[in-house]
């Protein structure tokens, strides 16, 4: 990932929760896990599944 962030969110990957499908922006806290990162919180990483938001 290029460490020049100008504040251009769009520019940033996402992909959607695996529980409730709403997209996630890539976080700096998350670079070196992006690929395993999987769900948008601890909500749904406790449900898995469970729910579908809107």
């Amino acid at each position: 990932m290029n460490t020049g962030f100008k504040g251009n969110k769009a520019a940033l990957p996402s992909k959607p929760c695996a529980a409730c499908g709403r997209p996630m922006a890539w976080r700096k806290a998350w670079a070196k896990n992006w690929e395993a990162v999987r769900y948008c919180s601890d909500g749904c990483r406790r449900a898995k599944g469970r729910i579908r938001h809107g």
